[in-house]
C-alpha cells in the first residue's frame, strides 16, 4: 500500500517580505499571482481529482487572504503551521520560537475554525528546540526533515553532533513525513534573480523525475510526499503536469491520497 500526500507551501506573499527581503511590487506581484491564479488552479484540479491536500501556511496569509484559507477547508483540505511569517526557527531563543508557533496556531484556528495539527518549517529546518515545542503544543507530525524518503519516522530530541561522533537523541512523539528536494517544485521551477538562479525547468523533465520518484514509492509501499507552491505550480503547463501526475498514481493498484493529518493517524 502507498499513501500519497500532496502538500502545497501557501506563502503568498510573506516569503518576499520575511525570507528573500524583497518588498518592491513586483516580488510581492508574485506572491499574489499564488493566490488569484495558481490557487483557484490547483483546487479545480485537485476537485476533478477528488484528492484532499494539506497546505502549510503562514498565519501572515491567513490574514491577508481569509477568505482563500477559508476556501481550502471548506473543500476539505488540511491547513499546516508554516510560520508566523515565513521565519527560520534556526537560532531562535526557546520563549520567542514558542511565541510565534504559538500565534501562529491561534490565527489559523481563527480564521479557519480548525486547530493544526501539523507543522511544516519555512527554513525546512528546524531549532534544537523545535521538535520539543510541537510535543508541548499537542502537535501530530512535522514534515521538515530529511532522514528517510517514502518512509515516515518519530522526529527526535537532543541529538548530540560535534568531532567525536554523533550520538542519536530520544524519539518523540512527533511524526516526521520526510521531504526532500528532488519533490520540490521550487529548485525546478523557481527563477530568482538574486541570487542568480535560472531553474525554468521543463515540465516533461519534472514529471519523468517525479514519476520515477513515485514508482520507487510504490514498489517500496509507505508515503510519497510531494511539495509545490501554488505561486510556482500554479502556472496552466505545470499544473495540467502535476494532473497528469496524479492521474498515474490514481492508475495504480493499492494506492490512496490523504492529507498528512489522516496520514498520521493511520500511521499512528
Amino acid at each position: 500500500m502507498t499513501t500519497v500526500c500532496l502538500t502545497f507551501d501557501f506563502d503568498a506573499v510573506s516569503i518576499w517580505l520575511s525570507t528573500f527581503k524583497q518588498v518592491s511590487p513586483t516580488p510581492i506581484s508574485r506572491g499574489e499571482y499564488g493566490v488569484r491564479v495558481g490557487l483557484p488552479r490547483i483546487l479545480a484540479m485537485l476537485a476533478r481529482r477528488d484528492v484532499k491536500a494539506t497546505f502549510f501556511t503562514p498565519a501572515h496569509t491567513a490574514r491577508s487572504f481569509p477568505g482563500a484559507v477559508k476556501a481550502l477547508v471548506n473543500s476539505g483540505h488540511e491547513i499546516g503551521l508554516h510560520g508566523l511569517v515565513h521565519e527560520s526557527p534556526v537560532g531562535l531563543p526557546v520563549d520567542e520560537e514558542r511565541d510565534l508557533l504559538k500565534r501562529s496556531a491561534e490565527v489559523l484556528e481563527q480564521v479557519t475554525g480548525v486547530r493544526p495539527v501539523g507543522y511544516r518549517s519555512p527554513a525546512w529546518d528546524l531549532s534544537e528546540s523545535t521538535i520539543s515545542l510541537l510535543e508541548e503544543m499537542g502537535l501530530q507530525y512535522d514534515s521538515s526533515l530529511m532522514a528517510s524518503d517514502f518512509h515516515p519516522y518519530r522526529a527526535r530530541k537532543r541529538d548530540e553532533l560535534n568531532e567525536d561522533g554523533f550520538v542519536t537523541g530520544t524519539e518523540s512523539s512527533i511524526v516526521e513525513f520526510p521531504v526532500a528536494w528532488e519533490l520540490d517544485d521550487f529548485p525546478y521551477f523557481q527563477f530568482l534573480s538574486r541570487p542568480i538562479n535560472p531553474a525554468l525547468r521543463d515540465v516533461d523533465d519534472v514529471y519523468k523525475a517525479w514519476k520515477a520518484e513515485f514508482d520507487c514509492a510504490h514498489e517500496e509501499g509507505g508515503v510519497f510526499t510531494l511539495t509545490c507552491h501554488p505561486e510556482i505550480i500554479g502556472r496552466g503547463p505545470r499544473v495540467k503536469m502535476l494532473e497528469k501526475l496524479i492521474e498515474h498514481m490514481q492508475a495504480q493498484e493499492g494506492v490512496t491520497f490523504a492529507t498528512m493529518g489522516d496520514a498520521v493517524k493511520a500511521y499512528r
